[in-house]
């Protein structure tokens, strides 16, 4: 019987980057079917299996060795996966630090070709991915970068984020809450903190489809205007808002944060979306917000910020795949906007372990509803958010990065903030038909 391909490379592995790669932390199953086993842990569960099933996935990663060439792989579907994202996701972490010296490459290289990697003709790039031109960050650009992620059927997000559609993550208290209930807390939190009142103006910035202008709306009678730059979004939104017959309290608009003029709110809440401007631009972000704010109203900010540094690059796999143009910015950074924008921060709360558990929430309705988010978006959309939650909630879950929700107000009257944090109002029951 001839050798396999696993017989074919294993002896080779031992001498390429000090035999880093001859003690895998997963199972690798090549396309003949042989597989090149696990590490042995003592005690540890089954390790994942990671199998190729496609040699042109080696010769895209020979090519990007980078998040790019493992992303393309794995969109393309030309890598799979048996067992859990997350753990195949930590496994790999063990060889984050394998020095790989010319001479490795080289070594590798020659391997490759021997065993059938057609090291020229590299998977096409998928159509899942991201293909932005033009100045970044313009409204032009930005437009377009939103969309990609947001332009996606409703029916796929509300597989994955449940009937009330909310996205970021939501405030638990405990971890086996449920994914709805901790939703409706992080909206009736957001709610209090902008001291929301009867007939009020809040403005929506990134207003997603909707769901925080319905809880207002119905708990705390306010008149809303939301903004989105997903025409998708805009009209799931104004759909459910006329179902809940609010069609003559809310409005929803297909416009960027620049574009708003001559309006003035008492609330602004900004949700999920500072992710998406650029760090050249937070400073106009801030400012604008405070001019859309009347004197004394709050503003509150809600986003994800980076803890540990790191250099901005396009070829990562979430720059690429999911949040084309995203920045992710120090929080020192977001609050040095808001100061420079004259406004007052009153209050900065992080919620960063709550995103692990959303994100494990989604994930579960993901992989429950599979074949369905398939149907509706396309199995490279499937791929692409089943990894993209299992790194990210491993990101937060390391403290690489956190979200926080920040209260600021504009001076020139009364913001009328209880002396304590914990004395907000209770919280409020409907007060307008759903």
């Amino acid at each position: 019987m001839p050798p396999t391909l696993a017989d074919r490379i294993a002896p080779e592995l031992t001498r390429i980057a000090g035999g880093a790669f001859a003690r895998l932390p997963l199972a690798l199953e090549l396309w003949d079917g042989s597989e090149l086993p696990a590490s042995a842990v003592p005690a540890a569960p089954a390790p994942p299996r990671l199998r190729v099933r496609d040699p042109r996935a080696l010769a895209t990663i020979a090519r990007h060795p980078d998040q790019l060439g493992l992303g393309r792989a794995w969109v393309a579907g030309a890598l799979e996966l048996d067992g859990d994202a997350e753990a195949a996701l930590r496994a790999g972490e063990s060889l984050r630090d394998t020095r790989v010296s010319w001479s490795d490459r080289l070594r590798a290289l020659r391997l490759a070709r021997r065993v059938g990697v057609p090291l020229l003709r590299p998977l096409p790039r998928p159509a899942a991915e991201a293909r932005l031109r033009g100045r970044r960050h313009s409204l032009r650009r930005d437009r377009v970068a939103a969309r990609h992620h947001y332009d996606v059927p409703t029916s796929f997000y509300r597989l994955v984020l449940g009937p009330s559609l909310v996205y970021s993550c939501a405030c638990f208290a405990a971890p086996d809450e449920s994914l709805e209930s901790a939703q409706e807390r992080k909206l009736e939190r957001v709610c209090r903190k902008l001291g929301l009142e009867q007939d009020q103006r809040l403005l929506d910035v990134g207003c997603g489809w909707g769901s925080l202008l319905l809880h207002a709306a119905q708990r705390h009678g306010v008149r809303g205007l939301g903004i989105t730059l997903s025409r998708a979004q805009a009209q799931e939104a104004r759909r459910r808002i006329a179902a809940a017959g609010l069609a003559d309290r809310v409005e929803v608009r297909v416009a960027d944060y620049r574009e708003l003029d001559g309006e003035r709110f008492d609330a602004v809440a900004s949700i999920g979306m500072v992710e998406h401007v650029g760090v050249d631009l937070l400073t106009t972000y801030a400012r604008q917000l405070a001019t859309l704010v009347r004197p004394g109203g709050r503003i509150l900010n809600h986003g994800i910020v980076r803890l540990t540094p790191a250099p901005r690059s396009d070829r990562t796999f979430i720059a690429r795949y999911v949040f084309p143009d995203g920045e992710l910015h120090p929080l020192s950074a977001v609050l040095t906007a808001f100061e420079l924008a004259r406004l007052e921060v009153r209050d900065v709360e992080t919620l960063r372990e709550h995103y692990p558990l959303t994100l494990r929430a989604w994930s579960r309705n993901l992989a429950r509803e599979r074949e369905a988010a398939v149907a509706q978006a396309g199995a490279q959309r499937e791929r692409v958010w089943r990894l993209y939650m299992a790194g990210a909630a491993l990101a937060f879950e390391r403290g690489e990065i956190g979200v926080f929700q920040t209260l600021a107000v504009r001076p020139g009257a009364p913001h009328r903030l209880p002396l304590l944090r914990d004395a907000q109002p209770a919280a409020a029951r409907a007060v307008v038909a759903a």
